[in-house]
Protein backbone atom coordinates (compact mmCIF):
# COMPACT_ATOMS: atom_id res chain seq x y z
CA UNK A 1 0.00 0.00 0.00
CA UNK A 2 1.91 3.50 -1.01
CA UNK A 3 1.88 6.00 1.29
CA UNK A 4 0.33 9.18 1.19
CA UNK A 5 3.39 10.76 0.09
CA UNK A 6 4.32 8.56 -2.66
CA UNK A 7 0.45 9.64 -4.14
CA UNK A 8 1.41 13.35 -3.60
CA UNK A 9 4.51 12.70 -5.32
CA UNK A 10 2.69 11.34 -8.68
CA UNK A 11 0.55 13.84 -8.86
CA UNK A 12 1.12 17.20 -10.92
CA UNK A 13 2.79 20.38 -9.25
CA UNK A 14 -0.34 22.34 -9.64
CA UNK A 15 -2.62 19.49 -7.52
CA UNK A 16 -0.15 19.38 -5.20
CA UNK A 17 -0.25 22.89 -4.30
CA UNK A 18 -4.27 22.25 -3.89
CA UNK A 19 -3.49 19.58 -1.54
CA UNK A 20 -1.31 21.62 0.56
CA UNK A 21 -4.21 24.16 0.71
CA UNK A 22 -6.11 21.63 1.32
CA UNK A 23 -4.61 20.16 4.23
CA UNK A 24 -3.61 23.71 5.70
CA UNK A 25 -7.62 24.57 5.85
CA UNK A 26 -8.40 21.67 7.83
CA UNK A 27 -5.54 22.12 10.05
CA UNK A 28 -6.77 25.75 10.79
CA UNK A 29 -10.57 24.61 11.23
CA UNK A 30 -9.39 22.21 13.76
CA UNK A 31 -7.27 24.24 15.11
CA UNK A 32 -10.21 27.20 15.63
CA UNK A 33 -12.50 24.62 17.42
CA UNK A 34 -11.90 25.13 20.63
CA UNK A 35 -14.31 22.92 23.12
CA UNK A 36 -15.73 26.18 25.81
CA UNK A 37 -17.49 25.20 28.89
CA UNK A 38 -20.82 27.23 28.30
CA UNK A 39 -21.76 30.21 30.63
CA UNK A 40 -24.84 28.89 32.60
CA UNK A 41 -25.50 32.55 33.62
CA UNK A 42 -29.17 33.12 32.36
CA UNK A 43 -30.34 30.70 34.95
CA UNK A 44 -32.98 32.18 36.77
CA UNK A 45 -33.19 34.95 34.84
CA UNK A 46 -36.83 34.26 34.32
CA UNK A 47 -38.37 33.46 38.29
CA UNK A 48 -40.56 36.54 38.28
CA UNK A 49 -42.55 35.21 36.02
CA UNK A 50 -42.57 31.58 37.39
CA UNK A 51 -46.18 31.48 38.55
CA UNK A 52 -47.60 34.07 36.06
CA UNK A 53 -47.02 32.09 32.70
CA UNK A 54 -46.27 28.71 31.50
CA UNK A 55 -43.65 28.32 29.52
CA UNK A 56 -44.99 27.90 25.98
CA UNK A 57 -46.26 31.65 26.87
CA UNK A 58 -42.93 32.92 27.56
CA UNK A 59 -41.51 31.41 24.47
CA UNK A 60 -44.55 33.35 22.38
CA UNK A 61 -44.31 36.72 24.55
CA UNK A 62 -40.04 36.55 24.14
CA UNK A 63 -40.23 38.07 20.85
CA UNK A 64 -42.24 40.99 22.01
CA UNK A 65 -40.13 41.77 24.86
CA UNK A 66 -37.04 41.77 22.52
CA UNK A 67 -38.27 45.10 20.58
Amino acid sequence: MESIEEKIKKLPPDLQKKIMDFIDYLLERTEKKEIKKPKLNWIGGLKEYRDKFTSLELQKKAPEWRD
